[in-house]
């Protein structure tokens, strides 16, 4: 009789397959690791644990809360994104345009209107959800490389409108500080910069759960058979420009969203978020991330704003002043410190950080298939 533990079968020669029960387990065990990334970072602002190179000061201090926030915030807003680029396989340069319109939109509200924060921010929201159906409907009838010039065209106009200063309502290049007065107590003030830490947090939850539950959804099977092959689901009786205009409004509502998050972390609107820079930054989140996956525009937008933040400093310090001129120029300049790392993630892990975890899998498991055949053989050539 065969046992359990892969001794072999004295009835038949051959070995009994061992037991899946360890597996399982650990497997078991591993679905659960989000909820626990989930309490870690609920908890963080009542740490006091030093992370040297990583952080200026203790998880719970100011200045490292803040940095974190903007971090959740800019993962949240690349997870978003990926519902267009990386689910649909819609190429768009003008998604900051919608980030930026919840944000303008209720800053202005609040400034010129006098209304509370929470109606001027249902409000600036409802704007950025109209904006993105009625551009997205004109931007959707081309496809391919039209539909990407499109909307650049959209969100050059955009950040052009917000620098001219039309009425003294956008602030132009200096944009506008958000009424202190109106924003609520909790949320203002160094002292509560964790309560904006856990409203950041609370927006990436909310993300991540809006894009899985659409991406699971029948609605989200469709954008991946147009991503596939647009065609193949025209023959099958869809109409792809509905679905595709579903995505492109759903990911436009969470962008205004994540623009009135931006607002309470930095206190006003900039014009620096309407630029197409600020889309192609999201671009470059998704891919280092890993575009189509669920977590790995997440990682990709939390290590592409933490690095833009810790390199900035980096090339500011004395240590790189003291190099010789042909290592100081490039390390002083953050962009090319990026670049660099970028293209050193995409040449090494195509497909981004979250392939990381199966190439792993697959260079250990490598040599243990080898050092198996190996094993076989040798036994064989003893039988022969």
């Amino acid at each position: 009789m065969s046992t359990v533990t892969g001794t072999p079968d004295r009835t038949s020669g051959t070995p009994a397959a061992p037991s899946d029960a360890p597996a399982a387990d650990t497997a078991r065990l591993l679905r659960w690791w989000p909820a626990a990334v989930l309490v870690v970072l609920i908890v963080a602002p009542y740490s006091a644990l030093p992370l040297p190179g990583l952080l200026d000061g203790p998880v719970g201090s100011a200045g490292s809360l803040q940095l974190l926030a903007t971090c959740l915030l800019f993962g949240a807003l690349a997870t978003g994104y990926d519902l267009l680029l990386g689910r649909t396989g819609l190429l768009s340069f003008g998604h900051a345009l919608y980030f930026a319109a919840g944000s303008y939109a209720t800053n202005t509200i609040m400034l010129e209107a006098g209304l509370p924060f929470a109606v001027s921010a249902l409000v600036g929201v409802c704007f950025g959800i109209a904006l993105a159906l009625v551009l997205g409907s004109v931007s959707l009838r081309v496809t391919g490389i039209g539909f990407s010039m499109v909307t650049l065209a959209f969100a050059q106009a955009g950040s052009i409108l917000v620098s001219r200063n039309p009425g003294g309502f956008t602030g132009g290049e200096e944009g506008r500080a958000a009424p202190a007065e109106l924003l609520p107590s909790g949320l203002v003030g160094i002292e509560h910069t964790a309560n904006l830490y856990w409203v950041a947090l609370g927006y990436l939850v909310l993300t991540l759960a809006v894009v899985h539950w659409a991406v699971r959804s029948p609605t989200g099977r469709v954008w991946e058979g147009i991503k596939e092959n647009e065609r193949r689901v025209e023959v099958l009786g869809l109409r792809p420009y509905g679905f595709k205009l579903t995505a492109f409004v759903l990911a436009g509502a969470l962008a205004a969203l994540g623009g009135l998050v931006h607002l309470l972390l930095t206190g006003g609107s900039t014009p620096q978020t309407t630029t197409s820079d600020f889309t192609l930054s999201l671009l470059v989140m998704v891919v280092l991330g890993g575009s189509g996956t669920r977590w790995g525009p997440m990682v990709g937008g939390i290590l592409y704003t933490w690095a833009d933040h810790r390199l900035g400093d980096l090339a500011g310090s004395g240590a790189v002043a003291e190099l010789p001129a042909v290592l100081r120029v490039p390390l002083s300049q953050p962009l090319f410190l990026l670049g660099v790392l970028f293209v050193a993630v995409v040449h090494l892990l195509p497909g981004g950080l979250a392939r990381l975890p199966s190439r792993l899998g697959s260079a250990l498991r490598a040599p243990r298939g080898a050092t198996r055949a190996g094993a076989a053989a040798r036994k064989e050539n003893r039988h022969s």
